[in-house]
């Protein structure tokens, strides 16, 4: 699927060099745009801002706005296509008939990365997957990465009690989206902050029988300091986008531990769709 969305990127309506971007999601989609916009400013390819869909400036003026929504239903989200008229949007969706797609300029569709699940995984880094071709990346080598990702044992991880996800730059993102898919998969206590201001107080809740996961390469010191701890330090040698997949796994793997069904998680649906 990856490969099949970095196909489509020369042909997509991708922000291009030099625009002034903004990119709104809700819940996954909003973690994974915030994940692109640091990886597009750290590629030098200009202005890159990352919003919950609730909470866009409704004052400030961008080149292009690109929406994620997977089921393109998503309230705020059309909320948002019907407020910006005068801006030019793009939505990625896995539904091209949707309600946000008949608001959207133009709109990528990734239905071949629909999922059934409640829970979403495969639309997600299919997104990502996407939006980082657009700036260059390999996907080729970010899908080879992926199948070491489904490879890594994490049966061992299942004892643990609580789980702290941390990152830097566009990881940072992807924490939260592994830590999110832990509570929503496995109703687990997982949390996230980016790896440098882990030590700024979530450091203390780390202890024996407790996880601190680093999604990329970790601040040096910092698997020294958690061991310190007796925290378990976890990495693994993976684009940090492969390292999600992990995490999933583990999440998914976690909810059949505990009796739970993934896919379809108490007090959630497919889309949060408000009266």
């Amino acid at each position: 699927m990856w490969r099949a969305a970095a196909a489509l990127a020369p042909s997509a309506a991708l922000p291009q060099p030099g625009e002034r971007v903004a990119v709104v999601g809700c819940g996954t989609s909003w973690f994974i745009a915030m994940s692109y916009a640091v990886a597009r400013e750290q590629r030098g390819h200009g202005i890159t801002d990352a919003f919950a869909g609730s909470e866009y400036p409704a004052s400030r003026e961008y080149d292009r706005v690109v929406a994620i929504s997977r089921s393109g239903t998503t309230t705020e989200i059309i909320d948002l296509l019907t407020a910006l008229p005068a801006q030019r949007t793009v939505l990625i969706t896995a539904v091209g008939d949707s309600p946000a797609a008949a608001l959207a300029d133009e709109v990528v569709e990734l239905s071949f990365a629909d999922e059934q699940s409640v829970v979403q995984t495969r639309f997600a880094t299919t997104a990502l997957a996407l939006l980082r071709a657009g700036l260059g990346d390999d996907i080729d080598q970010l899908a080879a990465a992926c199948a070491d990702a489904l490879a890594q044992p994490v049966d061992d991880l299942l004892d643990a009690e609580q789980v702290t996800f941390v990152g830097r730059g566009p990881a940072v993102g992807l924490a939260c989206e592994a830590a999110l898919k832990t509570r929503e998969a496995a109703q687990f206590w997982a949390e996230s902050y980016p790896a440098m201001d882990y030590r700024h107080g979530p450091i203390a809740i780390a202890q024996p029988g407790r996880l601190v996961w680093s999604l990329g390469e970790p601040p040096a010191g910092l698997a020294d300091e958690v061991a310190r701890t007796g925290a378990r330090f976890v990495h693994h040698d993976l684009d940090p986008l492969a390292a999600l997949v992990v995490a999933q796994r583990f999440a998914v793997a976690l909810a059949a531990r505990r009796g739970l069904d993934p896919d379809r998680p108490r007090s959630l649906t497919r889309s949060v769709i408000l009266a």
